[in-house]
C-alpha cells in the first residue's frame, strides 16, 4: 500500500465517550451505482480540546474518491488496492483512496464543520450498511469513531443505508446526482425542481494553470425567480460565480457575490465571454475528452452535481468531437 500518512493509531488515549454527540455523515443513505458526496460531521473536539486532525477511512464498495480541500488544512491521502476491481468510464480501476487526512487546522470543541469527500458507490445489496471510520485528533486526546459493530457504543463509526438504484448505462456510475436527483446521461438536460440543466462543459487547461472555468444553460420553468448561489469542485480549492461585463473600453471580470439570479420563465446561458463559473487553485489539469464534475447549489432549487465534458481549449460550447465549435 503507497501512503502519505500513518495507516494504523494506537487508539488507547482518551476517546469522546463524555460528549454530547457524535461524529456522523450528512447523509443516511445513498443510491448504489450512483456517486454522491460524502460529509463527515464533526461537533465537538476531543474531551474539551481543539481538533488539529482528521481521518477518514474510505470503505470498499465505495470507489473513485477525490477528497475535497479546506482552507486552513493540510489535505493528504493513502492510496491501496480495491478488494474487488471497480469499472469506471470502461476503465477498470484496482486501486485508489483508502484513507483521507486533513491535519494542521483548528476545530475548537464548541465549534461545528464538514469534511467531504465524493466517490462512486458499487453495485451490493440494497439495504445493506456501509461504516466511514473517523478519528479526531487533538494536542492530548483522541476522539474515536471506529466502531463499525453497530450495537450501542460510545464511538460508533459514521454509518449510511445503500438503496437500490438503477444502474447507469455505459458505465457511467459517476454521473449520479447528490441528494438523489437522477441524472440522464452526460449530454442530456437535468431536472432540478423547476430548473432545467443543460449543455454543460469546460475547456481544458495547461498543466500549470492555476484556474479553469465551466459553462452551462440554466431554464427556470417556474414561476418564481431563483439563484445560483455557489458552486464547488474537487479539483479546485476554490469556485466561484463570476461575470465578464464591459466597464467604458475594458473588458472586466468580477465575482457575483450575491450569486447569479435565474428569473422565472428564463433562459440564462453561462458562457465564455459572460457568466460563468471560475475553478480556481486547480489541484490538476482539465484534460480534453475528460469530464469535470461540479455541484451547483441553488437557493430554492437545491444542490446537485453535475459533469462538465471537457473540450478543447477555446470550446465555445458542448459538444464532442467533430460537433465542436471553435474560436477561431
Amino acid at each position: 500500500m503507497k501512503t502519505t500518512i500513518l495507516t494504523a493509531l494506537a487508539l488507547t488515549t482518551a476517546m469522546a465517550g463524555s460528549a454530547s454527540a457524535h461524529a456522523t455523515l450528512d447523509q443516511r443513505s445513498a443510491t448504489l451505482g450512483e456517486t454522491t458526496k460524502i460529509s463527515l460531521r464533526v461537533p465537538h473536539g476531543c474531551e474539551g480540546e481543539a481538533t488539529h486532525t482528521v481521518r477518514l477511512t474510505i470503505p470498499e464498495g465505495f470507489y473513485n474518491v477525490k477528497p475535497m480541500p479546506k482552507a486552513g488544512w493540510e489535505l493528504s491521502t493513502t492510496t491501496g488496492a480495491y478488494a474487488t476491481p471497480y469499472m469506471n468510464h470502461g476503465t477498470k480501476m484496482t486501486e485508489g483512496v483508502r484513507e483521507v487526512t486533513w491535519s494542521g487546522g483548528h476545530l475548537e470543541d464548541g465549534w461545528y464543520d464538514e469534511f467531504t469527500v465524493r466517490g462512486s458507490f458499487a453495485n451490493a445489496e440494497a439495504g445493506s450498511t456501509l461504516y466511514f471510520p473517523a478519528v479526531q485528533e487533538c494536542a492530548n486526546g483522541v476522539a474515536d469513531w471506529t466502531d463499525t459493530s453497530g450495537g450501542e457504543v460510545a464511538n460508533p463509526a459514521p454509518k449510511l443505508q445503500l438503496v437500490a438504484g438503477d444502474a447507469m448505462a455505459h458505465d457511467h456510475a459517476g454521473h449520479g446526482a447528490h441528494a438523489g436527483h437522477a441524472m440522464e446521461a452526460e449530454a442530456g438536460p437535468v431536472t432540478l425542481g423547476a430548473l432545467t440543466l443543460s449543455d454543460g462543459f469546460s475547456r481544458a487547461t495547461l498543466p500549470n494553470a492555476p484556474v479553469g472555468g465551466g459553462f452551462l444553460t440554466i431554464t427556470n420553468n417556474g414561476d418564481s425567480a431563483d439563484r445560483l448561489i455557489a458552486v464547488e469542485t474537487a479539483v479546485a480549492g476554490h469556485s466561484e460565480i463570476h461575470e465578464m461585463a464591459m466597464e467604458g473600453d475594458v473588458m472586466r471580470m468580477r465575482e457575483l457575490e450575491d450569486g447569479l439570479e435565474i428569473p422565472a420563465g428564463e433562459t440564462i446561458e453561462l458562457k465564455p465571454g459572460g457568466f460563468h463559473l471560475m475553478f480556481m487553485k486547480l489541484q490538476q489539469p482539465l484534460v480534453e475528452g475528460e469530464t469535470v464534475e461540479v455541484t451547483l447549489t441553488f437557493e430554492t432549487a437545491g444542490t446537485v452535481t453535475l459533469p462538465l465534458a471537457i473540450g478543447a481549449p477555446n470550446a465555445k460550447t458542448h459538444g464532442h468531437g467533430d460537433h465542436q465549435h471553435m474560436d477561431h
